[in-house]
């Protein structure tokens, strides 16, 4: 069975850190890709992932330019060959009320968590498309699907990712590569577990199955999604949210 190369963005975070994890567990080559300058968490990233026996590497990138990801995929294809799995799952907030809200908040949100999208797909694809297998997993949220307040920003580019992932879908889809999206809901990660606890019990009681998600909810589906066989599902959006929000 080919080894599978798959690189994750945001990938010393708290989802990134578990998708990595099932990544590895299910046959992968993984390259968790972040910021370079947080030197104690990627230690701690490198220890947490020492039980992987060198599955799981570590990379620098800035998701926001262009060059710093064409550089991580050059990297990547020298040490390990073609990618064939990409996971966006780098983002930040700059929460705000729009009237609020300083064009800095705005465009410093829009070039990490919609124009990475952009800066690491455009890096893959063509690879993908030539050897005619690829999956990319877009890490979207259930804000965008809602809105909430004090997130015009996150909402829009949260939505907008999905718009990229269907768009894309249509272009390479004879090609064998995949596209899809994924919307966590309230997951028991670093940013919502610093939610105020009486907020936090408030948000969990709107949630059906009565529980924050965990990382490996989030895991588990981008590991389906990616699968060899997963082959089928293309432009698609899984909702991963506890029943908070339904849809069509």
């Amino acid at each position: 069975m080919t080894t599978r190369i798959a690189v994750v963005t945001g990938g010393i975070g708290g989802l990134g850190s578990e998708i990595c994890r099932f990544l590895a567990r299910a046959g992968r080559r993984v390259i968790a890709a972040d910021l370079g300058a947080r030197a104690e968490r990627i230690d701690a990233f490198r220890a947490e992932m020492a039980e992987f026996d060198g599955r799981i590497d570590f990379e620098p990138v800035d998701v926001a330019d262009f060059n710093s990801c064409a550089e991580l995929v050059r990297r990547v294809e020298a040490t390990h060959g073609g990618v064939d799995i990409l996971v966006n799952a780098a983002g930040i907030t700059r929460d705000a009320s729009l009237r609020k809200m300083a064009p800095e908040q705005w465009h410093a949100l829009m070039r990490v968590n919609l124009d990475g999208v952009y800066n690491m797909s455009r890096q893959v694809i063509d690879g993908m498309t030539a050897r005619g297998f690829g999956r990319i997993v877009n890490i979207s949220s259930v804000n965008g699907q809602t809105g909430q307040f004090g997130q015009t920003n996150y909402a829009a580019a949260k939505a907008g990712m999905h718009g990229f992932s269907m768009a894309l879908a249509r272009e390479v889809a004879r090609k064998g590569v995949t596209v899809n999206s994924v919307s966590p809901g309230y997951c028991r990660t670093a940013m919502v577990m610093a939610v105020p606890e009486d907020i936090r019990a408030g948000i969990v009681a709107q949630i059906p199955v009565g529980r924050l998600g965990e990382p490996s909810d989030i895991a588990r589906t981008v590991e389906f999604l990616t699968a060899d066989d997963a082959g089928f599902i293309t432009g698609a959006n899984i909702p991963v949210n506890g029943g908070y929000f339904m849809s069509f």
